[in-house]
């Protein structure tokens, strides 16, 4: 196998989509140190500010996804995918690829669509329990397809599908002996209990209201509150740093540690999320977001929920969130009962596991 590489990458449109393809980047990254990486995004999308802040080079296309509602955007949609599938010829024949991954979004389209037309091997790595639809489209020329929920051979030709999880920041395989240096950290109080709530890193409204309604509440509860509100929320929700014992962040840069400070989760069921919570093994509140395709998040948190390891509370149920958090948070047993559960789901080699496949087809 040739010891310089050059790899194309396209994913994003969420932290879930991009992370992912970071850590695949930085694992081949450490395997192929000569290697080239070119990653493929959407423009105006988060991925054009995470992928150079991560190290790596990006080109943007002009593609965004069809509105559910009927809006002028949607007529563009034609132009945007003539438009990107000529863009995404013209980076593949200036790069000159070995392999081309896609971890979802938009741009992974194009991308994987102009690279199998022009044999070279392609690579999926699917997040979630419930596909979208640009990865079913791809799944029938790609020739490996990494996922991380079982049953997906429903979407996808089974014998493409290899289960490897998703890949998760490395410094969370090590949060338990971190957690004296977590409170620290975040200067907490050893005696009390402390309730991570996180909701994305643009944040989530409905979780962010139930937040604010319940202040008082988590007082009287006594516990302590790390609150991720997400950056579209901070200027509204900063003020309540005033409240003792309530923290309010616009984004956690040490995860691991907000992680390893935490005693109980609430968590949008997002799959980047759902799988770096199988590997913290805490409590977990899911409260998945109705809002994206497919009703992907809920099918993410029931994978997790019908094996009893974290507990599930719709949009339309959180008027019973005191008496579902109360209940958990005075049965020790419970606790650890969804910890043990959630913990046995866990994928860690997952980034090793999905590099491993990659390098199988270059062989190839």
């Amino acid at each position: 196998m040739k010891q310089s590489i050059k790899v194309l990458i396209s994913g994003g449109g969420t932290g879930g989509h991009i992370y992912p393809a970071i850590a695949i980047a930085n694992e081949l990254k450490l395997r192929y140190p000569n290697g080239s990486f070119l990653f493929v995004g959407a423009k105006d999308k988060m991925e054009m500010d995470k992928v150079p802040k991560a190290g790596f080079d990006i080109k943007g296309l002009w593609i965004s996804g069809i509105q559910r509602k009927l809006t002028i955007n949607n007529l563009s949609f034609p132009f945007k995918i003539l438009h990107s599938l000529w863009n995404a010829s013209r980076i593949i024949n200036k790069f000159k690829p070995d392999i081309a991954i896609g971890t979802g979004g938009f741009a992974s389209g194009p991308i994987l669509i102009m690279a199998s037309r022009k044999g070279i091997p392609t690579l999926i790595q699917e997040q979630n329990s419930y596909p979208g639809i640009t990865n079913k489209l791809l799944s029938k020329k790609a020739q490996k397809i990494c996922v991380a929920y079982d049953y997906l051979e429903r979407f996808f030709p089974s014998e493409k599908i290899v289960k490897t999880g998703n890949p998760v920041r490395q410094d969370l395989l090590t949060i338990h002996s971190k957690e004296e240096q977590a409170k620290a950290f975040f200067d907490l109080d050893k005696k009390q209990k402390t309730i991570l709530i996180i909701g994305g890193s643009l944040g989530a409204r409905k979780i962010n209201q139930l937040v604010e309604t319940n202040l008082d509440f988590f007082k009287n509860q006594q516990v302590q509150v790390i609150w991720q509100c997400g950056s579209m929320y901070h200027d509204e929700y900063k003020k309540f740093n005033s409240i003792e014992n309530v923290q309010v962040h616009q984004f956690l840069n040490r995860m691991d540690l907000a992680y390893a400070a935490s005693d109980i989760i609430i968590s949008r069921a997002g799959a980047s999320s759902v799988s770096e919570l199988c590997i913290v093994g805490k409590p977990v509140i899911f409260i998945p977001s109705p809002n994206v395709a497919e009703d992907h998040q809920t099918k993410n948190a029931k994978s997790i929920t019908d094996r009893h390891g974290a507990i599930l509370l719709r949009e339309n149920e959180l008027q019973t969130f005191p008496i579902v958090f109360e209940t958990l948070l005075k049965d020790k047993g419970k606790q650890e009962h969804l910890s043990e559960n959630i913990h046995e789901l866990a994928l860690p080699g997952a980034t090793t596991a999905i590099v491993n496949q990659i390098e199988l087809l270059l062989k190839k």
